[in-house]
């Protein structure tokens, strides 16, 4: 495959940021980081690089910015810490990386990484993870890191509401690439801060292969929405076996996983899919979806609006 045919995709989450009808006044700063990740991730491909470094090089980036859910912008638990979730998988190997509930590795994604090579497991939780990742020699970080004061006031206000349950917000900010190299082999990767105010070591649809990540040789996936759906449906892994088992294209299968069988339910979120000719498939049931979108030889398109639900 030449170079040609290279292609990062990514999202930062869907949903809603602001009230309708309101000024959006980080709507440049969320495009140029999103347009920023995505260069990224295809300057990778460029140089020949596999689909899998690409899809870490993206979302490092945003992982490291306060802007998303995940890595320092990620949101506090109900015990007032940041708890972070992370996977990535090898489109032509199946071999997959994951992280759930790390407290001290700045950048969820690659400690995923490195469980995909470096150890003989998929899911990595918790104290544990954070061992592993400790003995990996991958960078760690102090609470303050992640600590940012908008994550912060939406937990104090939680808080001094005594809320008892999880309470969703209109944006999932969760972050995810997805990509294509020139060996035509593809990746996906997914990283989170999971639920606002979540309890009991929950952990969600994102560092659980087939439910929020999944790639193949047919296709890759990430998601963000509502976990627990994805997790039911298997969100990830049905879009894949649509195509694969019943030849269905990348848009017809995305389409009638999020619209016909999560939606239905009472899941709301989307995904990104990119199979392995390059197409490409972005349909949710949030009021937006942030993306970004890089391919060779073609100026990088970003979505940050609020777009009609497709």
């Amino acid at each position: 495959m030449s170079t040609d045919n290279i292609t990062l995709l990514l999202h930062g989450g869907s949903g809603r940021l602001h009230p309708a009808g309101t000024p959006f006044p980080q709507e440049a700063d969320y495009e140029r980081t999103l347009a920023a990740a995505a260069q990224a991730g295809l300057a990778v491909l460029a140089r020949g690089g596999s689909s899998l470094a690409a899809v870490e090089a993206s979302l490092r980036l945003l992982e490291d910015s306060p802007l998303f859910n995940a890595g320092r912008g990620s949101v506090f638990s109900h015990a007032g810490v940041n708890e972070m979730d992370a996977a990535l998988m090898d489109g032509a190997t199946l071999r997959a990386g994951a992280v759930a509930g790390v407290r001290t590795v700045r950048n969820p994604i690659t400690a995923a990484r490195a469980v995909l090579e470096r150890s003989a497991h998929v899911l990595l939780t918790g104290t544990g993870a954070d061992e592993f990742a400790a003995e990996m020699g991958l960078e760690t970080a102090p609470p303050a890191w992640f600590r940012t004061e908008e994550r912060w006031q939406q937990w104090q206000a939680l808080q001094a509401e005594k809320a008892h349950l999880v309470v969703l917000p209109p944006k999932y900010g969760t972050v995810g690439a997805v990509a294509l190299d020139q060996a035509g082999h593809l990746a996906a990767g997914t990283s989170t801060g999971g639920m606002l105010n979540k309890r009991y070591g929950r952990v969600g649809d994102s560092p659980l292969i087939g439910a929020g990540t999944y790639a193949n040789h047919v296709c890759a996936v990430s998601g963000t929405g509502h976990g627990e759906f994805f997790i039911r449906h298997a969100v990830a892994h049905d879009i894949a076996a649509l195509m694969e088992y019943r030849g269905l294209d990348v848009a017809t299968a995305a389409h009638h996983v999020i619209h016909d069988k999560v939606a239905p339910a009472g899941g709301r979120g989307g995904v990104i899919v990119l199979d392995r000719h390059g197409h490409v498939a972005m349909p949710h049931s949030t009021e937006g979806l942030f993306w970004a979108l890089a391919r060779a030889h073609r100026p990088v398109e970003t979505n940050v609006c609020h777009m009609v639900v497709e």
